[in-house]
């Protein structure tokens, strides 16, 4: 299995709804299962039939969330010693050379992406034009608007 590169902070963030499912949702989906039950005829209950497809729900994202730390490669930005190249999980700032505007990204894996939170993903045109560059070069990106250019001010590992 091919390992994907998520950072420690997502890591994190896909162990805690992990456990979390298994703490404290798939306990109460067993529950309501338990009391749906005790309430006879099971052919025409509706509560019944929520709290099985519930359980499928959680028992499918446990099985996900499993399958993505179990091939995840944690990578800490703190730790990262690029010598200034834009790499996965670098934070960077960058100019847009046509309005002049500045903006700041983190390149993290796709399951963390979150464009307010100014995360794009590592498979996202921007990252792919910016992978392997340094502080001063110029990078054009394809947007869905046309090729945009930038400047990339600072790279940072945070």
């Amino acid at each position: 299995m091919n390992s994907v590169p998520i950072t420690a902070h997502g890591a994190q963030l896909l162990k805690d709804e992990l456990h979390r499912l298994k703490t404290k949702e798939r306990p109460a989906v067993i529950n309501a299962i338990s009391e749906a039950r005790a309430q006879g005829d099971l052919s025409e209950n509706a509560e019944y039939d929520a709290a099985k497809e519930r359980q499928s729900f959680i028992e499918g994202r446990i099985a996900e969330l499993e399958g993505k730390l179990g091939a995840a490669q944690i990578i800490d930005p703190k730790l990262l010693d690029a010598d200034g190249r834009v790499v996965f999980a670098a934070t960077v700032t960058l100019e847009d050379l046509e309005s002049g505007d500045h903006v700041t990204y983190q390149i993290v894996g796709t399951d963390e992406a979150d464009l307010k939170e100014k995360k794009v993903s590592i498979t996202s045109p921007i990252a792919r034009a910016l992978i392997g560059k340094f502080a001063g070069d110029v990078v054009e990106v394809q947007a869905p608007s046309g090729p945009r250019e930038y400047e990339i001010l600072k790279v940072q590992y945070i």
